[in-house]
């Protein structure tokens, strides 16, 4: 069977990453028509789970704003979803496929890398897609990507030509008046259980979830903003949880400033390589 899609009427577009902020561009990728594809990311677990598409791998579908996220688990589901796509309301497929699981069905017209890895050397996407664009952290478009963007509060946009983004300063962004002290971090590497959902009040001290059998607690009164997924391994030093401390302003669900500001950003990076695209589209 040929695994081709019909790319005369809509680009495909692959972001690698689940989370909110690759959420966040999928959603106003599938608003302006395109297909797009998540890859998830088994590296960094997700904590602003209602902010993403990451529980359709779970769930089957998932939803942001008015945008639906469905899972898609082979070559054959992703090409189906594809060619349907267009016939229905603004959706997005969400996959465990890799990137050269994908590179098979058809050539990526834009290319995004949307892990946001602090620590891990971002890879040279560049002859992988039409377009590639990196997002957050270690990337240069004189490097490793063709179009580079900053995610920095305070910076977001589009780098330099020759400029790296920058790299993370360890410093949490502020939500209110709280920064890093509104995260619970993983002491140790294991396996975490919780049976809290996003969105319920917490106090401080409340026991959330456990961690290899370890308690974890609530560090603020609020409401809960993330937390990562039941039954998830993970390594030590990352967020296992989130609380919102704003009151009557605390926001769960959706795309967030930061969010959607990062997503415009993307947009902007296509629109700067869309003669590029369209260049290599005509070879």
């Amino acid at each position: 069977m040929s695994l081709e899609i019909d790319r005369r009427k809509r680009r495909f577009d692959v972001i690698l990453g689940t989370n909110e902020i690759a959420s966040a561009i999928a959603v106003q990728l599938a608003r302006a028509g395109d297909c797009v594809l998540l890859s998830y990311d088994p590296d960094r677990p997700v904590l602003r789970r209602k902010m993403a598409f990451h529980d359709a791998l779970f769930a089957g579908s998932a939803q942001v704003e008015d945008v639906l996220g469905e899972r898609v688990d082979d070559r054959i589901q992703v090409l189906k979803a594809a060619r349907e796509h267009g016939s229905r309301r603004a959706s997005v497929l969400v996959s465990r496929l890799g990137i050269f699981d994908l590179l098979p069905i058809a050539p990526i017209d834009v290319l995004i890398d949307a892990r946001l890895q602090k620590r891990a050397v971002s890879p040279d996407l560049r002859r992988l897609a039409a377009l590639s664009i990196g997002v957050g952290p270690g990337f240069s478009a004189s490097s490793n990507c063709d179009v580079a963007v900053e995610t920095r509060p305070g910076k977001i946009g589009l780098a330099d030509q020759d400029s790296w983004t920058e790299a993370p300063d360890g410093i949490a962004s502020r939500l209110g008046e709280r920064g890093a002290e509104r995260f619970v971090y993983s002491k140790i590497a294991g396996r975490w259980q919780t049976s809290a959902e996003i969105g319920t009040p917490i106090y401080k001290g409340l026991v959330i979830g456990h961690l290899s059998g370890m308690p974890v607690a609530a560090p603020l009164d609020g409401m809960l903003r993330g937390i990562v997924r039941d039954g998830t391994e993970v390594p030590s030093g990352v967020k296992l949880l989130e609380v919102d401390a704003r009151g009557p302003l605390a926001r769960w669900t959706g795309i967030d400033n930061r969010g959607r500001a990062i997503a415009n950003a993307t947009l902007n990076a296509i629109c700067r390589g869309a003669e590029r695209l369209k260049q290599n589209r005509l070879r």
